[in-house]
């Protein structure tokens, strides 16, 4: 068992495909309770059970929309009914692989695109926690982890809205983590790179990804499953001095 996770009560956003799935999966083989919330509620209810059938771990689905805020108090309520308290929140939910998002220039973006991506890719964050915190403070303990993106240091050309909302990730974890301080809350979060994310990706995302892996000091295509462990640590009691830092797992292709 990773220090610090055993019978934890963790909540993944998203957690209903993709790498919020198998992040769910690695906190139930972590010993951990496991809350998905994803906008998708049958799916995350899948993951939940997938969860419990797969690592016996206790485990709840919710139909969450990290873009209301009613959604979210929801969701917290609705874990701390079934498990009395949080410990970890994973602020995965972002428009990328699974909600469709403009690929192109800047010019090309609909005004409302962006305005729906900033909706759910920050101002989910900022609903999230804020929904999570009251329980924590109580507690004088928990770890907010918030999902970033390697783009945001290499400012790749294309999706200027999505690169934005990474690096409004950054900025709004740094600020949060002084915040939650005091309580002894760490808030960290996680810049991974081009992650073969999609359940059934076609020729051209297949090629895409792969062309990725040129940039990179570890020369093959990551998977969700490389991002679990830095997911864990940060989630664990063995980050416990660690707090508004960003951590990047992307193959060597940003180092700072």
């Amino acid at each position: 068992m990773i220090e610090g996770l055993k019978d934890k009560v963790a909540i993944v956003t998203g957690g209903g495909h993709g790498i919020g799935k198998t992040y769910c999966l690695g906190f139930g083989r972590a010993g951990a309770s496991v809350v998905t919330a994803d906008i998708d509620g049958p799916a995350a209810e899948a993951v939940a059970s997938q969860v419990a059938k797969e690592t016996g771990a206790k485990s709840l689905g919710l139909s969450v929309d990290v873009a209301d805020e009613e959604s979210t108090k929801a969701m917290a309520a609705a874990t701390i009914e079934r498990f009395g308290r949080i410990d970890i929140l994973v602020n995965n939910a972002a428009i990328f692989a699974t909600i469709p998002m403009n690929r192109g220039g800047i010019e090309t973006i609909d005004p409302k695109e962006w305005d729906r991506l900033m909706a759910v890719n920050l101002k989910g964050l900022f609903f999230c926690s804020r929904a999570v915190l009251p329980a924590m403070r109580a507690r004088k303990s928990g770890k907010i982890i918030n999902i970033s993106s390697s783009t945001v240091f290499s400012g790749s050309a294309g999706r200027i809205h999505y690169v934005t909302s990474k690096a409004g990730v950054i900025g709004f974890t740094r600020t949060l983590a002084r915040e939650a301080g005091e309580d002894n809350i760490q808030v960290n979060a996680i810049a991974p790179g081009s992650t073969l994310s999609e359940e059934n990706p076609t020729e051209d995302i297949l090629r895409f990804r792969r062309l990725q892996v040129q940039g990179r000091a570890l020369r093959r295509v990551q998977m969700p499953q490389d991002l679990v462990g830095a997911v864990l640590f940060l989630a664990s009691g063995l980050s416990d001095f660690m707090t508004g830092q960003t951590l990047s797992v992307d193959g060597g292709a940003a180092m700072r």
